[in-house]
């Protein structure tokens, strides 16, 4: 009986924890959905605040960072669709996202996309490396 209990409590002990881990790549992915829908938007401002802190010092605003996405992630910026394919943790405070997409003109990526936790909890994009999806016509 006592097994029985210690194991049962155990239980329990560990249902927070993936919780936890369920929640916090929930958050991750709707940091990258919240970004797309802001390209699809041309909302720079929100868009930018979805970029970890390194990102946004790099370009030093939403003007500049949106005019970079436009230029070298279009398939990005004016995504026609997309999904989140796979989650994978990357160290204790990151994850990487990969990334299914299909630009305006219908050929299809894949983004790989690492997001970092910010010490209030939240999840920002720390980078994004796209290449066209295999066998992707054009």
């Amino acid at each position: 009986m006592r097994a029985v209990l210690a194991l049962f409590t155990f239980g329990l002990l560990l249902t927070p924890l993936q919780a936890a881990d369920e929640a916090g790549r929930s958050a991750a992915r709707a940091t990258i959905e919240r970004q797309i829908e802001a390209f699809r938007k041309d909302d720079a401002a929100t868009a930018y605040a979805q970029a970890a802190p390194a990102i946004q010092g790099m370009f030093g605003s939403p003007e500049t960072f949106i005019a970079m996405v436009k230029k070298g992630y279009a398939a990005v910026y004016r995504a026609r669709s997309f999904s989140v394919e796979r989650i994978e943790d990357v160290g204790e405070d990151g994850l990487a996202l990969g990334v299914r997409l299909q630009d305006e003109n219908g050929v299809d990526w894949v983004a790989l996309y690492s997001l970092e936790r910010q010490p209030d909890g939240a999840w920002r994009i720390s980078g994004c490396q796209l290449v066209k999806a295999p066998g992707s016509n054009a």
